[in-house]
């Protein structure tokens, strides 16, 4: 996953969470990991999900009670089954839910049809629940398999989007004070030069994909 996509994903995501915030929407969102690849299961995503929905205003009777009866059974974790109950809940309590991944192709080959269908049962139910996705061009097959619907939109480097995220990252610094104009220059210009290059000879071109009912 080139840095461009990733910094052009953590803007989508940032602009819904301020949404979020003003606009009553809920989001819940999963950045996939090549290091930490083999913890990424499509159970532990499910779980994440769940996590980041419920609670919002205390966790749902129907939800508690499908967790207690999961742990009825001989004290197990919740199967997939248990928490795409709970996530189904969790969303139809909600008046409008964004799922974001970002990376897709990082995640295991061999779990990535179970997540997409996952998600893709879920969503038919679900008409105000919209899913998000980056990844590399080759995930798209499989995505299509899943979404006939979807929206795939090429991401290229833009170093006016690098710049203004690094410089709205600066913005957020705790401690402002600790770097002048001078400083603030430098930094931005040594990382949108070093993501463009590494765009060029490193990274291919990566792909958004955006799904909602039609």
């Amino acid at each position: 996953m080139s840095l461009t996509a990733r910094i052009s994903s953590s803007l989508v995501i940032d602009r819904l969470c301020d949404q979020a915030q003003d606009e009553g929407l809920a989001v819940a969102w999963l950045y996939c990991d090549y290091n930490v690849q083999h913890e990424q299961t499509v159970i532990n995503i499910i779980g994440a999900f769940v996590k980041q929905l419920v609670g919002r205003s205390g966790i749902p009777k129907d939800i508690r009670d499908a967790f207690l009866a999961a742990k009825k059974v001989g004290g197990r974790r919740p199967l997939l089954a248990d928490l795409m109950r709970m996530l189904r809940i969790a969303i139809a309590s909600l008046p409008q839910v964004f799922v974001c991944i970002d990376a897709l192709d990082e995640c295991l080959p061999k779990d990535l049809p179970q997540l997409l269908e996952s998600l893709r049962d879920i969503v038919r139910e679900s008409p105000g629940m919209r899913i998000f996705l980056t990844g590399r061009p080759h995930v798209g097959e499989v995505i299509d398999r899943y979404f006939t619907k979807a929206a795939a939109i090429p991401i290229s480097p833009n170093e006016d989007d690098i710049r203004n995220y690094v410089k709205m990252r600066l913005d957020r610094d705790e401690v402002p004070e600790a770097m002048d104009n001078g400083l603030r220059g430098e930094i931005v210009r040594i990382v949108v030069d070093k993501m463009s290059n590494m765009y060029v000879g490193v990274s291919g071109p990566s792909m958004m994909y955006a799904y909602q009912r039609l």
